[in-house]
């Protein structure tokens, strides 16, 4: 999800202050104008980096991080491949967790991907912006682009799956460490679940802000504590070494071939944040994100997984819990809060990523204006969208309680991320090939390898289909119908609204004896060079055209932020009137207001205590108009009407609004 901006820690954002300090710093001795990516520096001094990679290790490693609490145990243990605890298999399971770890996450994401980021921001959404931008001239081309935008869409909406199943896996994974406390904690586990998560999502109008300082030093504690205690089992076998020799992975093949292949399911589990290592590049850098994963989460991770498979080497009969199992017993009970707070900060991490990332959808117009507030004065992408964070909790909740245990979300969880990551290496063939002029040949050298490792886990998840993973797939295709319905009917809408419309210059050039009035109006138009229908209405009933009259559009650019100094682009049409083009990041909100008042051009006398806001208001009624099927037309009707205020939208003030109505069919 990324992506995804997530809990904004006061920590963090000041040392990505100092870091920016130390930059520019760096730029004034070097004469360096900021446009060249530096990839030593990568833009933070040393200091910085280290505060950067405490942070991350609190909102982007959280849900890796807590992968060790049940991926083991799933690739012995589901339902649909019950594997034999022996010598072979578990040595065999620990070669694929450190293989994948290193493959999948060390080279796909650290040394590749990351590398293509959308002005410093990463994520599927980002790197879908990147392959809009650049349709090509033939029709194939053209076709083949938008097919990959299509997978980016649906991409991004299996990751609103990722984020319901995480945090109920994550909680309810942990709160089962409390039955091996005592058997009397049995029938609290789903309570105390329960309990936990809603009073996470609870707590998200306040801001994460408080609580964030503290998510960094609380996993520094969890990946110790996850070194500490494979390395404490791996002195008792320290045999279990060897299962760095792929080797061991072939043999595990040729063991249990059917159930091996099945099991790479679950394994998978031990890379399923992969995806907010990217999404969170924008947050971070892509240097203190490597400095954490190197200098902590990797080697404590791999500990913990081998110091699992040497214990099972011992105690083969402990695998239902063998995680908890391996923590002395005077310890066990604070293994189990540790790995509980370290589920909460996991599952904070997932629901802000979800945020940002519906805040990307609705500025690149794939969803509908929603209510977004900002949580933070100095941190932008610190967000709470109150919708989501309600939908979010109901079916978390609905998770913990309809599945009941982790194991039986286990085989709902995977099919998500595995189908995101393949996407993920399409969209990033097509940045190598065209974005970055790569010969084919080069591109396929690096991303066959990935897609071949990622369809194995993609073949190997599709059996979760029938025992859950239908919960993610269904959940993404309910989204992406919404997302593609609802960019298709904003088209159309667009494409009505337009007929018939006159050119600015022409029709002003009609009423050159109109009577002027005192004041400003801003009408809201995106179409720039044509009339907009509320000027005209306001001409021909009012018969006033104001001194200073600005035609407004906002546009959301593809890259996440815009720079002030080039946000607005004016042109002056006639005397008195002026045309607006406004560009904002779809990470950034849209406050009208606040650019308009920064406008300076020559003979512009603008006055922000003066101003009336003119914004058209559409109708949209489901007809017999070409262009969308009946059942999209009435979804797109019922989605036009639950979306946000345009006057919210663009942070207008309400009492300066006036709202110009039409009838449109679709």
């Amino acid at each position: 999800m990324g992506s995804d901006q997530t809990a904004g820690a006061e920590s963090v954002e000041l040392a990505r202050r100092l870091a920016q300090e130390e930059e520019a710093k760096r730029r004034a001795e070097s004469n360096d104008d900021g446009h060249g990516h530096d990839e030593h520096h990568d833009g933070h001094s040393r200091a910085g980096t280290v505060a950067l990679a405490l942070g991350a290790l609190g909102i982007v490693y959280g849900d890796i991080g807590t992968s060790p609490l049940y991926a083991l145990k799933e690739a012995f243990t589901e339902k649909s491949h019950v594997m034999t605890v022996d010598r072979i298999n578990v040595f065999g399971v620990c070669s694929l967790a450190f293989w994948a770890l290193i493959l999948i996450i060390s080279v796909k994401y650290l040394m590749f991907v990351m590398r293509a980021d959308n002005r410093g921001e990463g994520g599927i959404l980002a790197l879908t912006a990147l392959v809009m931008g650049r349709r090509g001239s033939t029709t194939t081309t053209r076709a083949s682009t938008g097919a990959l935008v299509s997978l980016g869409v649906f991409g991004t909406a299996l990751l609103y799956g990722d984020g319901i199943i995480t945090p109920a896996i994550s909680v309810l994974s942990a709160v089962e460490g409390l039955e091996e406390v005592s058997t009397s904690f049995e029938s609290w586990v789903l309570p105390i679940a329960v309990v936990i998560l809603v009073g996470l999502f609870l707590v998200q109008s306040r801001g994460t802000g408080a609580v964030g300082k503290v998510f960094g030093p609380i996993m520094m504690v969890w990946f110790a504590t996850l070194a500490l205690l494979g390395l404490s089992h791996v002195f008792d076998a320290p045999e279990i070494l060897q299962s760095i020799n792929p080797s061991y992975a072939i043999q595990y093949f040729t063991h249990e071939t059917g159930k091996a292949f099945l099991s790479l399911g679950s394994i998978f589990l031990v890379v399923t944040g992969g995806e907010a290592l990217y999404a969170d590049m924008g947050h971070f850098g892509r240097r203190p994100i490597m400095f954490g994963w190197y200098g902590m989460v990797l080697p404590s991770l791999v500990l913990n997984y081998w110091g699992q498979g040497a214990f099972l080497l011992e105690n083969p009969e402990d695998i239902e819990s063998v995680f908890f199992r391996m923590a002395p017993e005077p310890v066990l009970l604070p293994v189990v809060i540790l790995a509980t707070l370290a589920t909460i900060i996991a599952s904070q991490a997932l629901i802000s990523g979800v945020f940002s990332l519906t805040a990307q959808a609705v500025q690149l117009d794939y969803l509908p204006r929603i209510a977004i507030r900002h949580t933070s004065q100095q941190h932008s992408g610190q967000i709470y969208v109150p919708l989501v964070n309600w939908v979010l909790m109901v079916a978390c909740v609905g998770c913990v309680l309809g599945f009941r245990t982790a194991s039986n979300l286990a085989a709902a969880y995977g099919i998500a991320v595995t189908l995101t990551m393949a996407i993920t290496t399409l969209l990033f063939f097509r940045v190598l090939t065209v974005n970055w002029n790569w010969s084919r040949a080069k591109a396929l050298a690096v991303c066959v390898p990935m897609l071949i490792i990622e369809a194995g886990f993609v073949g190997a998840n599709l059996i979760k289909i029938p025992h859950g993973g239908w919960f993610a797939l269904a959940v993404a295709i309910f989204l992406m119908v919404q997302m593609q319905t609802w960019r298709r009917g904003r088209n159309l809408v667009a494409l009505r609204i337009h007929r018939g419309e006159r050119p600015l210059e022409t029709f002003l050039d009609e009423t050159e004896n109109i009577k002027r009035v005192d004041g400003t109006a801003v009408f809201m138009f995106k179409d720039l060079g044509k009339a907009p229908p509320a000027l005209v209405n306001n001409l021909l009933h009012n018969k006033v055209l104001h001194d200073c009259t600005l035609i407004v559009s906002v546009d959301t650019t593809d890259e996440p932020r815009v720079d002030p100094s080039r946000r607005a682009q004016i042109t002056k049409v006639a005397p008195g009137v002026f045309q607006v083009q406004l560009e904002f990041g779809f990470m950034e909100e849209p406050n009208v207001p606040d650019a308009l008042s920064r406008l300076e051009h020559r003979g512009l006398v603008y006055d922000p205590d003066d101003v009336t806001y003119f914004i058209g208001h559409e109708s949209i009624v489901a007809g017999k108009a070409p262009g969308m099927n009946p059942l999209q037309e009435h979804l797109f009707v019922m989605l036009n009407r639950g979306a946000d205020s345009a006057v919210r939208f663009f942070n207008l003030p309400s009492d300066r609004v006036f709202e110009v109505g039409s009838r449109v069919e679709i």
